[in-house]
């Protein structure tokens, strides 16, 4: 009888509920900030992506509670299992991606590409592909994608703040002040100052926002090669090399040793399941989950997956209310959602360009990645994300051999 990969044994459950000793007021506090920060940092990703594509409000309101139920429900099923601090997320680069490749894709055929996405996922954690695929792809050209997604969302602020400068300049002060004195709340202090100088502006609009819970909205999937190409493909690579490694590695950091194919494959196959009703895909976060596995959340580490319990209670909570959450962005003007979700990716991009530029030997063809994914351009109907990758492999193949 062929044996079972390991990464496909159940997960131990015989210690899968909650120890209310365990919870510990450092804990709920941490549990909350990771809530908090989730979404105050990247919400805005998703409303600005819908927009851009011109979805209803229903859509978008489905997409936000696909996404929040299930980072709740694995967060905590996750965390339970494991007595492990295990925040699931949602893709933020990939939903930076969004925002320039889904104007140009059918939603049905977007959905699809999600589905495709998530399945290559649970694929790679299946199949124990997930380190070879990791080899395959150097560090310095997924970083330097990485960064060219996010610069050519982030860019944009410095165009708004043509017409918006009292606005953005207020928010610029808040981002600096932040990071000098409360470093891991300076994108909630960004946000806070500029609803508080937009509101002095007049420029917030709250007539649409009421209490309401959200309606997932199913949409059926067709597949097409060009979505796949788009955007399956890129939201695949971003997600595994952007998201899932940076997650395991704060997991690892913390002395935390978990199965990291079993992780991915649960989270593929719950990317793979909310596809239909919006979601672009979960996976391992690690900004957030920074803030549940340290000491903060609690001095003994056994104690600190009660942290993400109560952050994935928080997503449950924030996904059944997504409708009046979206409202409440969509009453915001464009500029403070641009701003904040500026400053939001400034460390992401910092730090892909650091990784993309390490390695000497390596650097021209990440600096290509970077250049041709943050063009924007759109070649065959593929978009640059795609083209990124494909430039800067071919890049570093042909300079790897040439430098030997």
């Amino acid at each position: 009888m062929a044996a079972v990969p390991k990464c496909l044994l159940p997960v131990p459950m015989t210690t899968a509920s909650l120890k209310f000793s365990d919870l510990s007021v450092s804990a709920l506090v941490a549990g909350l900030v990771a809530t908090l920060t989730g979404y105050t940092s990247s919400l805005v990703l998703m409303i600005q992506a819908g927009h851009a594509a011109h979805l209803t409000d229903a859509q978008i309101s489905s997409w936000i509670w696909a996404l929040s139920i299930g980072m709740g429900i694995t967060t905590i099923g996750l965390s339970l299992a494991l007595r492990v601090p295990i925040v699931v997320a949602w893709s933020t680069p990939g939903a930076a991606l969004l925002i320039a490749s889904l104007p140009g894709v059918p939603y049905a055929e977007a959905i699809g590409a999600f589905l495709l996405a998530a399945l290559l996922m649970t694929a790679a954690g299946m199949t124990g592909w997930f380190d070879k695929l990791m080899r395959a792809l150097p560090a310095s050209i997924a970083s330097a994608l990485l960064a060219g997604i996010l610069f050519r969302i982030s860019v944009d602020v410095f165009v708004q703040a043509q017409h918006q400068t009292v606005l953005l300049l207020a928010m610029f002060a808040a981002f600096l002040l932040g990071r000098r004195l409360w470093p891991a709340y300076a994108v909630p202090g960004v946000l806070l100052a500029g609803v508080v100088v937009a509101g002095a502006l007049g420029q917030l609009d709250f007539s649409g926002v009421r209490l309401e819970l959200a309606v997932p909205v199913w949409t059926t999937p067709v597949f097409s090669m060009p979505a796949f190409i788009s955007l399956a493909i890129p939201l695949f690579i971003v997600a595994l090399a952007s998201q899932n490694i940076p997650g395991l590695a704060v997991l690892q950091a913390d002395g935390y040793h978990v199965p990291a194919s079993r992780l991915i494959t649960v989270t593929g196959l719950a990317s793979a399941a909310l596809a239909p009703l919006g979601s672009h895909g979960i996976n391992l976060a690690a900004i957030t989950a920074a803030i549940c596995t340290g000491p903060q959340a609690d001095p003994d580490r056994h104690r600190r997956y009660t942290a993400a319990v109560v952050c994935g209670i928080g997503y449950l909570v924030a996904g059944t209310l997504a409708a009046s959450i979206a409202a409440l962005f969509a009453a915001f003007p464009q500029a403070l959602v641009v701003g904040v979700t500026a400053f939001a990716l400034l460390g992401s991009i910092a730090n892909g360009l650091t990784v993309a530029m390490q390695v000497p030997a390596e650097r021209e063809a990440a600096l290509l990645t970077f250049m041709i994914t943050a063009s924007g351009m759109t070649l065959a109907g593929i978009g640059s994300a795609f083209w990124g990758v494909v430039g800067g492999m071919l890049a570093y193949h042909v300079l790897r051999r040439r430098s030997a």
